[in-house]
């Protein structure tokens, strides 16, 4: 009798603790999350913020991840009542939805790298700066930087323009100060100011109206400029428009900027204030990608995981009497979807 009720108990056991390994790594991901999530609430109190809206590939992959948790609850279903072919095809979609899941969060990075978001830098150009050392005129007209923006005579470059500035500050971008410079349209459509002294190029070189070649340092310092024109920044790393396509803030209030300067409440931040922002690294973009990466890897390994699953399901490893192992995957699954949920949320409404 009593050999009986523990085969009777065997599937139950069996089950819980099939379970309560799933629930103990949940359990592990979570504590890193919520880590990460605190850290990053954590690291704005002090610190300057940028905030920009979130790549719309992401709204793609969370739509797809969310249609994954319900072909596989239908699969499940699906089997339970018998039907094992609808079930292994929805159990197929199911896995083919991590895989458009995974590649929509890494062009969600490309979009964000076209963005001038990346995991690692400034928000604020410093080496390099226009116009701190060098100027460029453009059809005899000195250009200006307002924001990342480049005028002429009031007015942003258009397109056209704004590709052969490009181009011609690319000319510039090579390290080697000793390199002989071939720019037919040096002196026509575009000259250089070393602080507000024109530049000649004499057989190669760039020459001061005194007659000396710039220095390395010069050098160094007109190659930074001119890589950040050939990239189309101005004084900002994120590309686009300040308060428009991106915003920054300091103690949770927005900062302006105003003619290259910028202003907390109306009034010109401090000396001290200035400096510590032109040093600040852009945090926030970095906690959002390893943030949104990490969950990444999670869903990758579990990619390949499903893929083998996908493999036993198709193989008939599974019928309507046995059917734990396939509810033991649907619960992680189910798991990283929610999870992804709420990192979004998180960051649509803290980032």
């Amino acid at each position: 009798m009593k050999k009986d009720m523990n085969a009777e108990l065997e599937p139950e056991v069996r089950e819980k603790m099939t379970k309560n390994l799933v629930y103990v790594g949940m359990i592990g991901i979570v504590m890193v999350f919520a880590g990460l999530t605190s850290a990053y609430i954590v690291s704005m109190g002090d610190s300057f913020w940028i905030k920009f809206p979130l790549p719309p590939a992401f709204w793609v992959s969370t739509v797809v991840i969310l249609a994954g948790s319900l072909t596989f609850y239908l699969a499940i279903r699906a089997m339970k009542q018998g039907k094992e072919k609808l079930s292994k095809s929805l159990v197929l979609i199911t896995t083919l939805s991590g895989v458009i899941f995974s590649v929509s969060q890494i062009v969600g990075y490309q979009q964000m790298f076209s963005k001038g978001a990346h995991v690692v830098s400034n928000i604020m150009v410093s080496n390099g700066r226009y116009g701190d050392y060098y100027e460029i005129k453009m059809d005899g007209a000195l250009l200006v930087v307002d924001g990342n923006d480049y005028k002429k005579k009031g007015e942003v470059l258009n397109g056209i323009e704004m590709s052969e500035l490009k181009k011609f500050a690319a000319n510039f971008t090579q390290s080697d100060s000793a390199a002989v410079l071939s720019i037919p349209e040096y002196g026509k459509k575009f000259n250089l100011l070393y602080r507000a002294e024109p530049l000649a190029i004499v057989n190669g070189k760039l020459i001061r109206s005194n007659g000396e070649e710039l220095s390395r340092i010069d050098w160094i310092r007109l190659n930074e400029m001119m890589t950040h024109v050939a990239d189309g920044r101005g004084d900002f790393f994120l590309k686009g428009k300040i308060g428009e396509d991106f915003s920054l803030y300091y103690h949770g209030r927005e900062i302006e900027y105003q003619n290259r300067e910028l202003y907390d409440q109306g009034k010109r931040i401090s000396a001290p204030l200035e400096i510590k922002l032109i040093d600040s690294r852009d945090n926030a973009t970095s906690y959002l990608f390893i943030i949104s990466a990490l969950h990444l890897a999670h869903v990758l390994i579990m990619l390949l995981y499903m893929i083998l699953f996908t493999r036993r399901t198709f193989r008939g490893e599974f019928n309507a009497e046995n059917t734990l192992g396939m509810r033991a995957t649907a619960i992680f699954w189910h798991f990283l979807g929610a999870l992804w949920l709420y990192l979004l949320l998180f960051l649509l409404f803290i980032h």
